[in-house]
C-alpha cells in the first residue's frame, strides 16, 4: 500500500520509525523489537538507512519481513551522499524486488572527515537528485522527503530552505515528514509558510518521545530542535528516576499528538527508536483520549482495536 493513499484519508493515523542493526550479530534483537512495534498495527512503519557496507541491506530485509509477516505498509529510507550512481541504482532495484512501494529519499549526513576535494567526485550532492533518480528508475514508488520546521542547519534562512524544499516537491516528492519537533506552534507556523509558497503535499509532523534526560541533549545536538520549557521542567523533576522519566516522556509525546489531532492534523509519525513499550504507551494514551472525547474520529488503528 502506498503511504500517500493513507495520508489523503481523513482518518487519523499514527506511524512509527525503526532503525536497522549496525552489525549482523544484533540483527535478530533488532528484528524482534521491530516486530513488537509492528504488532501494534500502526498505519505504516519506516526503516532508516544503514549506510555503509552490507548494513544498508538490513533496511530492506526488515522492511520486507515486517510487510510480509505483519502486513504493515513499509517505507524504506535511502540516502545518496557519497554513494555512486551504481550503488544507489542497485539499492533502488533491491527495494523494488522486495515489494517495497514507499521510499524516503534523503541526502544523508555529510561525514565529518570529508573535504571539499572529496565532495567534488560525488554523484549526488542533494536529495533532489535522488528524487529524480527514483522517478526515472521506471518503478512506481511513493516518495517521501524530509523537512525542517526550524530550518535546515545548512540553510542561510527559512526562505532559502523552503525554496530548496519546493525543488524536491516539484521533482516528485509525494509527501514530507518533519524532523523531530517538540513545539506544535513551530510546526503550524512552518506549515503555513509552506502553503504560502505553493507546497501543497501532505506534511507529517515527526514526534520524538524523550524518555530519558540524556536524550534531550542528544536531540538538541542532532537537530537543533527547540525544547519547550515545560519539558525541561519535567526532565529536571523526573530525570533522576528512569521509570518516571519514561512515563513523563510518553505522556508529553501523546499530549503533543492529541493537540495536533485537535487542530486538524490527521497524520503523525513517531520516532519510536525500536522501543515497543514506548510505542504502546503512546497508543494507550491516544486510545483513552479518543475513546472518551473523540469517538466520531474512529479511523486510527490502535492495538486490540
Amino acid at each position: 500500500m502506498k503511504i500517500i493513499d493513507i495520508l489523503k484519508s481523513d482518518e487519523l493515523s499514527v506511524s512509527f520509525e525503526v532503525f536497522p542493526p549496525k552489525k549482523a550479530s544484533s540483527f535478530e534483537t533488532v528484528r524482534s523489537a521491530t516486530e513488537g512495534i509492528a504488532a501494534l498495527h500502526p498505519s505504516f512503519m519506516s526503516v532508516t538507512y544503514g549506510a555503509g557496507g552490507g548494513t544498508s541491506d538490513f533496511t530492506i530485509d526488515i522492511a520486507k519481513h515486517i510487510q510480509e509477516k505483519h502486513h504493515v505498509p513499509m517505507m524504506a529510507h535511502l540516502t545518496c551522499i557519497s554513494s555512486s550512481k551504481e550503488i544507489v541504482r542497485e539499492q533502488i532495484r533491491k527495494m523494488h524486488d522486495a515489494g517495497i512501494e514507499n521510499v524516503m529519499a534523503l541526502r544523508g549526513d555529510i561525514p565529518a572527515d570529508m573535504t571539499d576535494e572529496d565532495r567534488s567526485s560525488w554523484d549526488y550532492r542533494h536529495a533532489v537528485e535522488l528524487v529524480t533518480e527514483l522517478k526515472e528508475s521506471g518503478y512506481d514508488f511513493c516518495i517521501g522527503g524530509a523537512c525542517y520546521p526550524e530550518v535546515h542547519p545548512e540553510s542561510s534562512s527559512s526562505l532559502e530552505d523552503i525554496l530548496y524544499l519546493k525543488e524536491k516537491v516539484d521533482a516528485g516528492v509525494d509527501f514530507l515528514t518533519t524532523q523531530m519537533v517538540f513545539d506544535n506552534d513551530l510546526f503550524f507556523h512552518f506549515l503555513y509558510q509552506l502553503r504560502e509558497r505553493g507546497i501543497s503535499v501532505p506534511v507529517v509532523p515527526g514526534i520524538m518521545p524523550i524518555t530519558n534526560s540524556t536524550q534531550i541533549y542528544k536531540a538538541i545536538r542532532m537537530s537543533s530542535a527547540f525544547i519547550p520549557r515545560r519539558f525541561k521542567t519535567l526532565s529536571d523533576r523526573f530525570g533522576h528516576d528512569p521509570e518516571a522519566m519514561k512515563a513523563a516522556g510518553i505522556l508529553f509525546a501523546a499530549e503533543q499528538i492529541i493537540d495536533l489531532y485537535s487542530n486538524g492534523i490527521r497524520h503523525v509519525h513517531v520516532y519510536s527508536m525500536n522501543k515497543p513499550d514506548v510505542a504502546q504507551g503512546i497508543q494507550d494514551h491516544l486510545r483513552t483520549f479518543l475513546g472518551k472525547n473523540m469517538r466520531h474520529l474512529s479511523g486510527i488503528r490502535l492495538r486490540n482495536s
